[in-house]
């Protein structure tokens, strides 16, 4: 079963849910939404015989901080989640895996030069130029972070989940995924990130990564709005060593609507 936990980082309590004992473990990154994101399948990855760690990034889910518009960039959160696999013990190159915005960090690990990465996949991920989606990109405006409410955010927030979800989902598991928003520093946190989603940072890693010979796993909802399949598609055509799994009919979250499918897929790729 999985579980919650804390690691110190910087001074500051970093949360994170985690299963299993043994085997490899696999950092999962979160994007706009949070580690909930990924806890459909930690059991399974877990019974496949690795250590899943869906880490909660700083001011975000259940960790402590808050972030700022320098703090809330690709390069500095990638610098923070190495900080955070030291703290947590990860020893030698780091096996990763990103959703959303946490697949941009994951890709900046690999080709941004900050750590050493056996395996990276992405899930859904921002590539190229596909981010950031208009809803996140008002944020840019001070102005418009300056005037947006906690309740305002959460109605947002709202909306975009139950549209990332891709399928009906309860009050109860909507309240789930909403609750961190009740905060207002995480509100200021995720404004922050927000506000600094910038397609730069994954342009300018295309070079490297067509480079780069790292194993790489795309695991993609191809039914999904917001970070659409056709970059998926040309990312496998373009970047080496590349494979993509299809999940039929999965939206933005594909771990909610298929999670023996997704988590098979990455259980054999870190396995491999």
């Amino acid at each position: 079963m999985s579980k919650r936990m804390t690691i110190e980082v910087d001074g500051l309590r970093a949360s994170c849910l985690t299963a299993g004992e043994r085997g490899p473990v696999v950092l999962l990154l979160h994007g706009t939404y949070w580690s909930r994101v990924w806890e459909p399948v930690l059991d399974r990855l877990a019974a496949a015989g690795l250590r899943p760690v869906a880490v909660d990034l700083p001011g975000l889910g259940r960790s402590e901080g808050e972030l700022t518009p320098e703090t809330a960039a690709v390069p500095a959160l990638a610098a923070w989640v190495a900080r955070f696999a030291e703290a947590y013990g990860v020893a030698g190159p780091l096996a990763v895996a990103g959703h959303d915005i946490g697949g941009a960090i994951a890709q900046h690990l690999l080709a941004g030069g900050v750590s050493e990465v056996s395996r990276l996949a992405l899930v859904n991920a921002v590539t190229y130029d596909s981010w950031p989606v208009p809803g996140v990109a008002r944020y840019r405006d001070p102005a418009v972070v300056a005037a947006t409410t906690v309740e305002e955010l959460l109605a947002a927030r709202r909306t975009a989940v139950t549209a990332a979800l891709g399928r009906p989902a309860t009050e109860a598991e909507l309240a789930g995924y909403l609750d961190p928003w009740n905060d207002p520093r995480v509100c200021r946190s995720w404004m922050a990130l927000a506000g600094a989603a910038d397609s730069r940072y994954t342009l300018d890693l295309v070079p490297a990564l067509r480079a780069d010979e790292t194993p790489k796993l795309l695991v993609w909802g191809d039914a999904d709005t917001f970070q659409e399949v056709r970059y998926a598609e040309r990312f496998a055509a373009e970047m080496p060593n590349t494979r993509l799994v299809r999940v039929a009919g999965a939206g933005h979250i594909p771990m909610e609507n298929d999670p023996e499918r997704v988590a098979g897929a990455l259980a054999a790729f870190f396995l491999m």
